[in-house]
């Protein structure tokens, strides 16, 4: 056979395209691939389109189904006619989504997917994105999103990747692992050098190749310790406190307010005390800011009153960045533009100084805002809200582009925070670990208040915030008058310990098998009326090890007798007839004998 070798499969191949009429022209073209992927950034552009569905149809392939386009839209709560230039930031993200979405891709690539999302979208698209077959790439700085989709996670730290085959519910601990174990070895590293160094200036005795060697392993160790790139810090979050408010901060009684006769809150009544922690949760557009206003008197309310305790001095953060002048420099946006010195807490500081407690370089400070990131402006929010002094703050989206480090410090400034805190929040895993309650809406203004965090609020509810009340399950009657309720049991009064049971538990055990014996004494049943030995005649006891005489008891009945009065409690009368025991085997058995084998028996 000559010519150019063809594999078999090849060749059987073109044989059946041959026998079909289906062999493909060398000049025919080939037929448009689909793009396996899709890619979800940050901001979107929406140049070029009229609509929302104009810009999900776009990224249609040629055999993408264009119907799936209106039905993720109405999915996300869009209809598809909005123009997007009037789009808000949280239907920009939605309208981002479905048009990744829509083509049903192989590989997602999703960068911040739940940035300005609400509660509810960030759960749909969760149920959403584990129902698909497709690949997931995402970066996020939701831990809950995270920890429910991810099976792998890769972290970018100091430009290098590390990469651990478990899910981001797994990731912190094993990261401070990580942290630690480099702590360790560059403590290690540190006392090598000190030892190379010492034996440099004390231990050459020679010019021998081998110490020329060592001075080469020293220099390599010093420059190691060079080029060493330590962890980037955290920061250092800090409230300048105000002084002291009353029990009472709010009181909100039958409040409500409307727009455009449509309920925003009706008919709602809280109390709120000193240092509680309350989180305002509901989709985009249902009145969480609205809510917050009336309670801290910035709005006024179309009926009821709202009372504020006294002493009270706010701080709030606005989530809106667009406040910001972006003109303005970080130093300036600090200081208010009033020289270089901020008031913490009622003393002076250096802005620079203050900018590095919140991640800033010193050489950032003549950095014009409109440069900076969203999380660098976060945390500019941040600094500004917390530099006033407050016993009482009031937090709009706070984890707003937060990365992990910065959430876990403004965490713990808040668990530490001597004030209350009020804040609105997206973030379930932040609610969980900061809020002890939690105000959700019920529809038709009707708001709720639940106490502990987000998932304690699912677990009241019974429900989702898309959805009403869970259903009554089959086969369970709904009851038609409501009974009274049975009026609660006395519960038993509980017993005050006696002295010797108080100085048993305050004074501690003794290695020497007496406590152990006088548990043992403890336990032994009440007192029987016939003190008799209760082996039959002829049954060796297993104490003394002879045989018993039933009617020979009265040193066994003495010692029982005095037993028993040590097992209340006193030690010192339980050592006391332990030393009057007839015999030393009884005194090394007693301290381990059952309450059936305490009383010894007269020998034959």
């Amino acid at each position: 056979m000559s010519g150019r070798p063809q594999r078999i499969g090849q060749v059987n191949l073109a044989q059946d395209r041959r026998r079909a009429g289906r062999a493909r022209p060398r000049h025919a073209l080939p037929a448009a691939r689909r793009d396996p992927s899709r890619y979800l950034p940050q901001e979107p552009d929406f140049a070029n389109a009229a609509t929302t569905l104009s810009y999900v149809e776009a990224g249609l392939g040629p055999g993408d189904d264009h119907h799936e386009a209106r039905h993720i839209l109405e999915q996300l709560g869009l209809t598809g006619d909005e123009d997007p230039a009037r789009l808000s930031g949280g239907e920009a993200r939605r309208a981002a989504l479905a048009r990744v979405l829509a083509p049903n891709p192989d590989i997602l690539l999703l960068d911040e997917p739940t940035n300005h999302l609400d509660l509810t979208t960030i759960e749909w698209l969760e149920q959403e994105l584990a129902g698909r077959r497709a690949a997931l790439v995402m970066i996020s700085h939701d831990r809950r999103f995270l920890a429910n989709l991810s099976r792998s996670t890769i972290w970018l730290d100091r430009g290098q990747t590390r990469r651990i085959e478990r899910s981001f519910a797994s990731f912190e601990a094993w990261r401070d692992e990580v942290l630690a174990e480099e702590e360790r070895e560059q403590h290690k590293l540190d006392r090598k050098i000190v030892a190379e160094e010492h034996w440099l200036r004390y231990g050459v005795t020679a010019r021998r190749k081998r110490n020329v060697r060592r001075l080469g392993a020293l220099h390599a160790l010093r420059e190691a310790r060079r080029s060493y790139r330590g962890a980037a810090g955290s920061a250092t979050l800090t409230a300048a406190a105000a002084e002291r408010p009353g029990a009472l901060i709010i009181e909100a009684d039958r409040i409500a307010k409307s727009y455009d006769e449509r309920p925003i809150v009706s008919d709602f009544s809280i109390r709120i005390t000193r240092e509680d922690r309350i989180g305002i949760v509901g989709p985009n557009g249902s009145g969480k800011t609205t809510l917050i206003n009336l309670l801290t008197g910035a709005l006024a309310p179309d009926a009821g009153s709202v009372r504020l305790g006294a002493n009270l001095a706010m701080a709030t953060l606005d989530q809106h960045r667009e406040s910001l002048d972006p003109n303005e420099t970080v130093a300036g946006a600090m200081t208010g533009g009033r020289g270089d010195t901020v008031m913490i807490g009622g003393q002076a500081r250096h802005v620079v100084g203050y900018m590095k407690d919140f991640l800033f370089a010193p050489e950032q400070a003549r950095t014009p805002l409109g440069v900076l990131s969203g999380g660098e402006r976060g945390r500019l929010m941040l600094a500004r809200a917390l530099a006033k002094p407050s016993n009482v703050l009031v937090l709009d989206e706070p984890t707003n582009d937060l990365d992990l480090e910065t959430l876990d410090v403004l965490e713990e400034m808040l668990g530490d925070y001597a004030g209350t805190v009020i804040l609105i929040s997206h973030d379930r895993d932040f609610l969980d670990r900061v809020v002890s309650g939690v105000i959700a809406p019920d529809g038709s203004g009707r708001w709720v208040e639940y106490a502990g965090g987000y998932s304690d609020m699912l677990a009241q509810r019974g429900a989702d915030l898309t959805r009403g009340p869970a259903a009554r399950p089959k086969g369970v009657r709904e009851p038609t008058e409501p009974k009274a309720a049975a009026p609660p049991e006395p519960k038993p009064a509980r017993r005050r310990l006696s002295f010797h049971e108080k100085h048993a538990l305050e004074t501690p055990a003794q290695d020497d098998g007496r406590v152990a014996g006088q548990n043992a004494l403890a336990a032994r049943p009440a007192r029987r009326s016939r003190p008799l030995c209760p082996r039959p005649q002829g049954v060796r006891c297993n104490i003394c090890g002879t045989g018993c005489r039933p009617d020979r008891a009265d040193r066994s009945g003495r010692a029982m007798a005095r037993a028993r009065g040590a097992a209340r409690g006193d030690r010192g009368r339980l050592r006391s007839a332990l030393a009057r025991a007839p015999s030393t085997r009884l005194r090394r058995s007693a301290a381990t004998a059952s309450p059936r084998e305490i009383a010894p028996c007269r020998p034959w």
